[in-house]
């Protein structure tokens, strides 16, 4: 769903106009940027990117009506839109595979200065 139609709904729901809820939106799908299908949704679409959601506007926001809103409750709803629930990052997360490198160049038996190009897979078992 697109920031818009989410920030209708909520418009819907709590009062005031989408503007009010744009900038909340636009957040949780900012990763399309990065990758721009529906595995974007495991960077912000959990109750941790709901969390952060907070951190970034706080608990509440006031709309256009003057009514306080729960910036978590528009999160919530946000994932829920989506999903149909809202997932821990521990279930995004539990199917991916460890690889060494996620470790750090250290696990990889590397001289931490040197860099390694984003094209470029690490060397297999020099962990």
């Amino acid at each position: 769903m697109k920031p818009l139609y989410h920030a209708n709904l909520s418009a819907k729901k709590h009062g005031g106009k989408p503007e009010d809820y744009i900038d909340v939106h636009d957040f949780f799908d900012s990763t399309k940027s990065a990758l721009p299908d529906v595995r974007h949704r495991a960077v912000l679409h959990s109750a941790f990117g709901i969390f952060l959601l907070e951190r970034v506007f706080g608990t509440s926001i006031v709309n256009s009506d003057g009514k306080r809103v729960c910036v978590r409750d528009l999160g919530e709803e946000h994932v829920i839109q989506d999903l149909g629930f809202i997932p821990t990052l521990e279930r995004w997360l539990k199917n991916l595979p460890i690889e060494t490198w996620m470790g750090g160049l250290h696990r990889m038996g590397r001289d931490k200065s040197k860099f390694i190009p984003m094209d470029e897979e690490p060397e297999k078992g020099t962990d």
